[in-house]
């Protein structure tokens, strides 16, 4: 049973930063991947960066140049550096991962962006 704790989430002005982390139980080095998604007000949950536990990375279009996603396996951590925030990033940002046919998500943690 692997547990995702989500944290760093909060209320932000257009053009600030913030980090996510999402700490987990297991060993993180063990995951294939590992990933962001979110989730906006009334829409559906769409995937915002990707890595491989061979540290290869993918973005959906709207974090590129924005957004980095990163892992420290020492610390079983996963990290999402967002710079440059747009009020379109509000949502509730998840991170997850699958091992085997099982998908583990955390519980998420907000991120409000003010115009």
């Amino acid at each position: 049973q692997v547990q995702l704790v989500e944290s760093g989430g909060g209320l932000v002005q257009a053009g600030g930063s913030l980090r996510l982390s999402c700490a987990a139980s297991g060993n993180i080095f063990s995951f294939n991947y590992m990933r962001w998604s979110r989730q906006a007000p009334g829409k559906q949950r769409e995937l915002v960066a990707t890595i491989t536990n061979g540290g290869t990375t993918n973005y959906a279009d709207s974090a590129k140049g924005r957004f980095t996603i990163s892992r420290d396996n020492a610390k079983n951590t996963l990290y999402l550096q967002m710079n440059s925030l747009k009020p379109e990033d509000t949502a509730v940002y998840y991170c997850n991962t699958k091992i085997g046919f099982t998908d583990y998500w955390g519980k998420g943690t907000l991120v409000t962006v003010s115009s």
